[in-house]
This record gives C-alpha cells, sequence and structure tokens, in this order.
C-alpha cells in the first residue's frame, strides 16, 4: 500500500461525503504517474469515537463533577453503548428498516437536544419515516457531543475543531500555546489512526488539505506528530484556508509544523513540492509556497511555471476513502442545509474562478476567483462517467463560485443526449439568463436545486454590491427555477457598509414576499464580514467605512474589523432576522407584523405589499433572439390528417398527439404548418448532434412556403409545447 504522497484531509469537514480536494490531487497526480494514497481522517476518527468500543472507553474516561445533562448521559450510557453501532450503520444507509424502532422514541436514549423537537414537530409533518428516523439519530449523536464537549475535550464539534483558536487567528500565540499541551481525547484517537496510515503508507511527503478554519488545529497535530516521528518526511499544506488567510504569513513557528505552505490552485505548487523532495528542483523553483530559508519565512513563486488548464488536472480519484462509512445526518431542517449534511454527492467544478468576478464583498482580487476558465460539456460528462463508475454515485454537487449558464445549458443537453441518470445541484448567479426554457433543460437533465446569492434584497445595496441583478429580476428567475421544479436556496446578508435599518427591514419584507408567493424554499441570512482582498477590503474609503486596526498579523489575515458610522447597529437583528426566516421556510407567520420577530422598535417597510407579485406578472417569455437555440426534448408526435367543415367550408387539418410520462396531449393546427411542424421536431430533436437556432427554424418554415411565422409559433398551441419538451435556449 505504499505511496509516494500521502494525502490528508485532517478533522473536521463533512461526514455525509469526502471533501474533494485530495480526490482532485490524487486525480492529478494519477497524469504525472506519481503514486498518491488518500484519508479522510474526520470520518475515521468519527466512526472509532462513535462505535461501541469507542464509548466504552469515552465512559471510562469521565469523571465527575457532572451537570444535570452530563450526569443524565453518562447514568444511561449502558442505553448508548448498547444502540451506538446500529445507529451509526442506519447513518451509513445499511440498516434502513431501523427507523420504525428509531420514531416510536423508545429505543435511544434522549437528552437536552431533545429538548428542542417541540418547536419541530411541524418540520416533521412534511418529513417521511426516514427522514424523521435521521433526524432524531443526529440529536442522540449531538447529545453526545455535548458530553465529550463537557467531560473530555471541550474543542470538539462535529463539521469543526478547536474552531475558536483559528477564527481571528491573527497571531498564533494562541494555536502555539494549545500544540504545546498534552494531546486533549480526540487528537488521541486522531493520532493512533495517523500512526496506523504512516506505517502503512511510509510516504515521502504528506500534502495535508485544510479548507476551513475548524482542520487547522488537527492539521498542526498531524504535522506536528509526522515531523518529530518521520523526521526525513515533508509536509505541505494547503486549502482554503492558507488561500484566504495565510497570504501575508510571516511567523516562523508555524514550520515547526509544516515544511511548506502553498497558495491557491494545488496542482503545480504540489508537483513542484514533490520534485524538490525528490532532489530534482531547487527552492526557489518553488510555486506559490512559504518554506524556512536561513531561519526566515521565504516565499518562492517561479513564474516561469504556469498553472495548468482545467482539461489537463485529470478526473477526480475517489480511492482509497472508506465510501461506505459516511453518515447521512439531518442536523438543521433547512433543506439547502440538509443537502449538505445528507447524502453522498460527488463533488465536481464546472468552471474555475467567477465569470462574473465583481461583487464587492468578494475576494475577487484572489487567483482561485479572478481567473475564470471553464471546463468543455463533453470533458465535464466524461469526468462524470468516470466518477460514477468508480464510486457507484450519481449525486453531483458542482462546488463552483457561480456556475456560468451558457455552460449549465450545454451540460444539461449533453447529460440528455448521453441518457445519463444523475442529480445534481450548484450555486448561481440570480440573472436573467435563468429563462423559463432553460430552467426546464436543467431540470430534465437532473438538475434538482440551486442556491445564490440575493445578499441584500435592496437595489441600492445590490448596486454598491455590484451584483448586477435586482430584486425583481432575482424574483422572476426563482419563479422560473420552482415551476420547473428545481428548489432555490438564497443567501442573504446583512449588515453591509452604509445599510440602514429601513433597508434591512425593507430587505425582510422581500424576502417574506418571496417565501409568500411560493417562489422561495430556503434561505439563510449571514452577516456582513470585511475581507482584505475584497473591493470593500482593499478600498473601505469608497464604502464609508474605515478599519479598526491597520496592522497585519503574523499568522492569519482575512476578517478585517470595520467600523460603518452610517449604517445601523447590525447585531441587534441577527436573533429577529434569523427566527423569521426559520417560519417562513415551514410556511407559518407569512403575514404577521415584521415588528413581531424584533424585541425593539424597528422601521415599518417602506415596500408596497404586492411589489413581488407585480414583479412577477411583468414576466413575458417572448420569442427570444434569433440566435436562441430550439431544441425539442420529447417524443415523435403522432400525426393524423382530418378535415374539418364548418358552413359549407372545409379545411384540411393535421392532429399532432404528444405523449410524456405522465399524460397525453393533442394540438389541432393546419394540415400544411402540422406536416412541417412533425418534421422540423424530428430535426430539432437533443438527441442530434447539430442545434438549430430560431432564424434556421423560421427559415425553414418559410422555405415550406407557409406564412406568419411569428402568428403561428407565438400562440396557442404551439406555445403551450415548451410543457412537452419544445424549448428556446
Amino acid at each position: 500500500m505504499g505511496a509516494s504522497v500521502f494525502l490528508i484531509t485532517p478533522p473536521f469537514t463533512q461526514l455525509n461525503t469526502p471533501y474533494p480536494a485530495t480526490a482532485y490531487l490524487k486525480g492529478f497526480l494519477n497524469t504525472k504517474n506519481i503514486t498518491s494514497f488518500q484519508a479522510d481522517l474526520g470520518i475515521e476518527v468519527t466512526i472509532a469515537l462513535f462505535s461501541k468500543q469507542g464509548l466504552q472507553h469515552l465512559f471510562a474516561n469521565i469523571n465527575a463533577p457532572l451537570s444535570e445533562n452530563a450526569a443524565r448521559i453518562v447514568a444511561l450510557q449502558d442505553d448508548y453503548i448498547y444502540t451506538i453501532d446500529d445507529v451509526i450503520a442506519f447513518l451509513q444507509g445499511k440498516n434502513p428498516t431501523l427507523a420504525h424502532r428509531i420514531c416510536k422514541r423508545d429505543f435511544l436514549p434522549e437528552a437536552n437536544r431533545f429538548a428542542q423537537l417541540d418547536d419541530l414537530d411541524h418540520a416533521f409533518g412534511s418529513m417521511g419515516t426516514q427522514d424523521k428516523a435521521k433526524h432524531l439519530a443526529t440529536m442522540y449523536l449531538e447529545d453526545l457531543s455535548d458530553l465529550i464537549m463537557e467531560t473530555v475535550d471541550e474543542h470538539f464539534g462535529f463539521s469543526r475543531y478547536a474552531e475558536k483558536l483559528a477564527r481571528s487567528a491573527n497571531s498564533f500565540d494562541e494555536l502555539y500555546e494549545a500544540l504545546q499541551k498534552d494531546y486533549t481525547y480526540i487528537d488521541q484517537i486522531l493520532i493512533d489512526i495517523l500512526e496506523k496510515h504512516m506505517a502503512a503508507v511510509q510516504p515521502k511527503m504528506v500534502a495535508i488539505s485544510v479548507p476551513f478554519p475548524g482542520n487547522l488545529y488537527t492539521s498542526l497535530r498531524c504535522g506536528q506528530w509526522i515531523k518529530k516521528h518521520y523526521p526525513s518526511v515533508r509536509v505541505a499544506m494547503g486549502g482554503g484556508f492558507a488561500n484566504t488567510e495565510l497570504r501575508s504569513l510571516s511567523d516562523a513557528r508555524v514550520f515547526e509544523f509544516y515544511d511548506f505552505v502553498s497558495l491557491d490552485d494545488g496542482e503545480a505548487p504540489l508537483e513542484n513540492l514533490f520534485a524538490f523532495v525528490e532532489g530534482k528542483k531547487e527552492i526557489e523553483e518553488l510555486k506559490r509556497t512559504f518554506s524556512i530559508v536561513d531561519g526566515k519565512v521565504t516565499y518562492s513563486n517561479n513564474q516561469s511555471c504556469t498553472d495548468y488548464k482545467q482539461g489537463q488536472v485529470g478526473t477526480p480519484d475517489y480511492s482509497d476513502f472508506l465510501l461506505d462509512k459516511y453518515i447521512s445526518a439531518i442536523e438543521v431542517v433547512n433543506p439547502m442545509h440538509r443537502m449538505w449534511s445528507d447524502g453522498r454527492w460527488n463533488k465536481l467544478t464546472m468552471a474555475h474562478g467567477c465569470y462574473w468576478g465583481k461583487c464587492t464583498f468578494c475576494d475577487i482580487s484572489l487567483d482561485y476567483i479572478k481567473l475564470y476558465e471553464p471546463v468543455a460539456a463533453q470533458l465535464l460528462c466524461d469526468r462524470m462517467e468516470e466518477i460514477i463508475a468508480q464510486t457507484g454515485q450519481n449525486g453531483f454537487h458542482f462546488v463552483d463560485e457561480a456556475a456560468p449558464p451558457a455552460l449549465m445549458r450545454a451540460l444539461a443537453l449533453e447529460i440528455i443526449r448521453r441518457k445519463l441518470t444523475v442529480s445534481w445541484w450548484t450555486n448561481v448567479r440570480f440573472e436573467k439568463s435563468f429563462t423559463r426554457d432553460l430552467c426546464i433543460l436543467l431540470k430534465e437533465s437532473g438538475c434538482i436545486a440551486v442556491s445564490g446569492g440575493l445578499e441584500v434584497a435592496s437595489d441600492r445595496l445590490l448596486e454598491l454590491i455590484q451584483k448586477g441583478i435586482t430584486v425583481s429580476q432575482v424574483a422572476q428567475v426563482n419563479k422560473h427555477f420552482t415551476e420547473a421544479g428545481i428548489m432555490v436556496h438564497a443567501y442573504l446578508m446583512y449588515g453591509f457598509p452604509t445599510q440602514t435599518a429601513q433597508e434591512t427591514i425593507d430587505s425582510l419584507e422581500m424576502v417574506r414576499q418571496m417565501f409568500q408567493a411560493g417562489i422561495l424554499q430556503s434561505a439563510f441570512w449571514h452577516q456582513f464580514t470585511m475581507t482584505a482582498h475584497s473591493p470593500v477590503g482593499m478600498e473601505p474609503e469608497k464604502f464609508n467605512v474605515r478599519k479598526e486596526s491597520l496592522t497585519i498579523g503574523s499568522f492569519a489575515n482575512n476578517d478585517i474589523v470595520h467600523i460603518d458610522e452610517t449604517g445601523t447597529e447590525h447585531e441587534l437583528f441577527s436573533f429577529g432576522l434569523k427566527k423569521s426566516l426559520l417560519n417562513f421556510m415551514h410556511g407559518i407567520c407569512l403575514t404577521d407584523p415584521l415588528q413581531k420577530w424584533f424585541d425593539f422598535k424597528v422601521p415599518k417597510t417602506k415596500i408596497s405589499p404586492d411589489y413581488i407579485v407585480n414583479a412577477l406578472t411583468e414576466d413575458h417569455p417572448g420569442t427570444g433572439k434569433p440566435t436562441a437555440k430550439v431544441v425539442w426534448l420529447g417524443r415523435t408526435p403522432a400525426v393524423e390528417n382530418f378535415t374539418k367543415s364548418k358552413k359549407g367550408n372545409t379545411w384540411e387539418m393535421a392532429s399532432l398527439t404528444f405523449q410524456n410520462k405522465k399524460e397525453k396531449y393533442a394540438i389541432s393546427v393546419d394540415q400544411a404548418q402540422g406536416n412541417w411542424l412533425a418534421g422540423m421536431l424530428e430535426k430539432l430533436s437533443v438527441a442530434n448532434p447539430k442545434t438549430y437556432t430560431l432564424k434556421e427554424v423560421m427559415d425553414s418554415y418559410t422555405e415550406a412556403g407557409l406564412e406568419d411565422f411569428e402568428l403561428f409559433w407565438d400562440n396557442k398551441p404551439v406555445n403551450t409545447l415548451y410543457k412537452f419538451g419544445l424549448l428556446k435556449l
């Protein structure tokens, strides 16, 4: 099982599916014939901890004094030890019949986490037995997690570990101090697992991916242990945390734990690092990599070495992962957050970077967002087929900053042509390219959900953010997605510089109306954070804010505390915004006054109560541009010619009968037009590699000697055929 490079994701990211960074890198190393082995230590620690043996060991290590909640769990320890293996197997999808016993509420021991269930009974109305049981089993694990935090390891958290130590860590002092202490309970489990892997893999180099602040502490623990016990093995760290937080790293102590810290796309830096470890390159030839040279932190970036194009990086490789051990939990009843934590998703990227790249709150100066490069639809589909063959799973989460509509269209057509059965979801910008017909096409290809930033539902602030959208446009796009059967989740933001209390309340009113109109199914409020690499962080004066401190820390530098003298006191709104949203998502209190959610006086909204409803009625799908592609997704209709007579006049007519999975539908048109339409639909079929533009369709109609194309095409019955798959894209 030996390999040259050992790729590690330290605890904890997601428990339901592997974080994809190492799979991307392993796929790339395959193209270079460099052997590698990857491990997600988060899932491995979790299943070691939450097992019969793991819990026996845990309870044996607990000493008094205990809170009332912890004392109850300890008193019920036999019940936990007896049920844990069954619960984990159930959450791994191996024991679905256990759901019936879990739902009876007399199988699992219950502590504090179950106290909140009364509020959630209404949410269970729409959940089936499996979902309800998953939610109850998740509460049971959360109870155990509370016990662990109180008694043996204060840093524990399911999807994050010691995150407080990493957040706002401008200085490395606090982390460094924690790393000099004895191992915590979780550290010990982690290091035992790491030790076995290192003995088996015997790598020349270890690459640790740190996507989030919640992985940082455990990554340092891994590096520390490897450097002590395998001094000749080189340890490199990279990933999302480094890319955003460590761009101005200067604290030499960090290199007691890692030999190298690399930024941005990992492929070229990793290849160069490996060549350096093998003695084939000099240290100054490294790409975007920090290391210690003559006792000082030095940044090497060999400009002559270029990054790989998306088509050259290979297909992500999911081998080595324990794919049958991942746990599907339902922690929250928010439908979009559920998709993050429930079910196994293969992660892929449609395009590197963001095609918009203008939002002023975003780190658009960084290469991983700034350099936009899409992958061709055929190549994407090839990669999807390879990954399905490898993992046996056909769910895909495209992890783009914002998936480009033109590429989504091409991908959907390719999926349909290949008759691939997949379910997929991604992030988008709610822009007007998402027409009714494009949304229908995306749904046909297997798109089940999209999430996008509505940010602040105020046109003044959207302009300041340079989002390039308006609220009424977002409403129309959301209607198109919803009517096509695609779930919509909106990211909402409060506390943008200069945002007033009035604008916050008006934003909430817009969101309320969208839920009331049924065009939004899920949403989440985030408080604005000023980051170093965003336009706001780089030119705060443009946005009427100033930075609290002007010094640059020696460790993490991304989140900047800012002072907003013109805006409102944003923290006050946090609880009310989140509470109202939870109710709106369950269809509750949609007509209540907004003041209800706040325990202080808020301004009355200035938005008219039918603003969103009016925005939705403005929507007219017209003829479309002459360059629009026309595609037919349906089956060939049956055509029957007949004669119609009225008051002594007769007409030759054609009846076209369409069948889809649900129903049969017939239209009658003039015979010549009907025969032309039947022939045209065969040419427009999605199965044909050639696609026709609306202008080509119009020319064919005219060449057939027919008149009044627009009258025929834009009116009933032809303009109802979109429901059966006649789309203008």
